[in-house]
């Protein structure tokens, strides 16, 4: 598959939806779940959440040009903000001309915890859990023999101490569980239900939470990117000034928790869709991304970007990423099924890495406009398109409308209806 798809954004939906089909091969149901509404039926929706009443959509687009490992990607975005699409398969058409995205990952561990309360010995009380290890590991494979056949399981635990804390000593019994290609949230909380009377009997406390943490740290993404000065030259800005203030845009994320929050949001930009595309937990990456970027302490960014020996750029991101192909919505919802056909992964641990090229990709984007001409310009210029629409223009007026706001650089509700009067009077 080539995922550099000449003129795709000057299609139209029908014609892209074409494009895509043929790209990759998807079947006419495929076909008919991504271009239709209503892929996800009533009964279907409630039986995935409580009280529903219907379904919400968003647009569904596609990322191209991603080259990742040696190998094309296209990568379905569901996402609602305009300029998002178009950064990361811009960003990706430079990076493929130099190598494209380099991405490696650790084994999907996900941790479970058991809280201990009750207690007036707790570093006695975290020798003996260490002490039964065995027995532990024993006890929570023993309620899922299938992950264990699969080379998943329970593979080790830890034991964090918390001497001092307005409940009194506390003691969190920590299992590390691969869960394969499983988001993993049900098999690890199965676990740590089922070990908690023995953690009651070997310290003699009373057990409390029993849960996964999101904080996913030993399960990971992380992907590269090098971009030779040459590349990033345009008609107002050499290579070397693009790159100076791409450094100090990534400077003042590293260094101002304020900035580092914006600047991660615009990574998420990126993640955020693919996840939701796929039928993926994007609240639990989210947690987990932003808890991982305060690790040491303090909240910083989650990218980093140097400048090599060769004067090239290089940006590298990783991050926990905790997610599945197995289970949850990227079972039941049709088109969640229908974007992992798209993107033709063969693991949760793929889709990680795909998905955090992405996100360095959408970073680049954000960094590359501020310290050019500014966040504004290009997304105000696909934003247009919005503005249009509230203003009620329809069929061909959208784009009438949209352009005149863009070549004004005066993106407007009121301008863009008085654009659109003018144009219906002249018609």
């Amino acid at each position: 598959m080539n995922s550099r798809l000449e003129g795709y954004r000057n299609k139209t939906p029908q014609e892209r939806l074409g494009v895509l089909a043929t790209s990759c091969g998807l079947s006419d149901a495929d076909v008919a779940i991504l271009g239709q509404p209503g892929a996800l039926d009533d009964v279907r929706a409630n039986g995935m959440i409580e009280n529903v009443v219907g379904t919400f959509q968003l647009p569904l687009g596609i990322a191209t040009n991603f080259n990742i490992n040696d190998r094309d990607y296209l990568v379905p975005m569901a996402v609602e903000e305009p300029s998002v699409v178009a950064a990361a398969s811009y960003m990706a058409r430079i990076a493929r001309d130099h190598g494209g995205f380099r991405t490696s990952s650790t084994l999907p561990i996900m941790r479970a915890q058991v809280q201990v309360l009750g207690i007036t010995d707790p570093f006695g009380a975290r020798t003996k859990l260490l002490g039964a290890r065995e027995r532990i590991l024993e006890i929570a494979n023993s309620r899922d023999a299938f992950l264990v056949k699969l080379g998943g399981g329970c593979k080790d635990i830890e034991v964090h101490v918390f001497p001092q804390t307005a409940r009194g000593p506390m003691v969190v019994l920590h299992l590390l569980v691969d869960v394969r290609d499983a988001m993993g949230a049900n098999a690890v909380n199965t676990m740590a239900e089922a070990v908690a009377p023995t953690v009651e009997e070997l310290t003699g406390g009373s057990v409390r939470l029993r849960i996964l943490s999101n904080l996913a740290d030993h399960r990971l993404s992380r992907a590269m990117v090098r971009i030779p000065e040459s590349a990033l030259a345009t008609k107002e800005f050499s290579g070397r000034r693009m790159i100076d203030g791409i450094m100090e845009a990534y400077e003042l994320a590293a260094i101002d928790p304020y900035r580092a929050a914006t600047h991660n949001k615009g990574i998420m930009n990126g993640i955020d869709p693919v996840i939701v595309a796929t039928g993926n937990d994007w609240r639990a990456i989210e947690a987990g991304a932003h808890a991982y970027a305060a690790r040491n302490g303090r909240y910083t960014s989650l990218s980093s970007w140097e400048v090599d020996n060769d004067g090239a750029l290089v940006g590298t991101l990783e991050m926990p990423m905790a997610v599945g192909l197995v289970g949850g919505a990227t079972k039941t919802h049709p088109a969640a099924q229908a974007a992992l056909k798209v993107l033709k992964v063969a693991s949760a641990q793929e889709l990680g890495e795909v998905t955090v090229a992405v996100g360095l990709a959408q970073n680049m984007a954000a960094l590359r406009a501020l310290a050019t001409e500014g966040i504004q310009r290009g997304h105000m210029a696909l934003h247009a398109r919005n503005i249009a629409i509230v203003a009620g223009a329809v069929g061909d007026e959208i784009e009438k409308v949209a352009g005149e706001l863009a070549a004004a650089h005066d993106v407007r509700t009121d301008r863009a209806e008085e654009i659109l009067a003018r144009l219906r009077g002249e018609a």
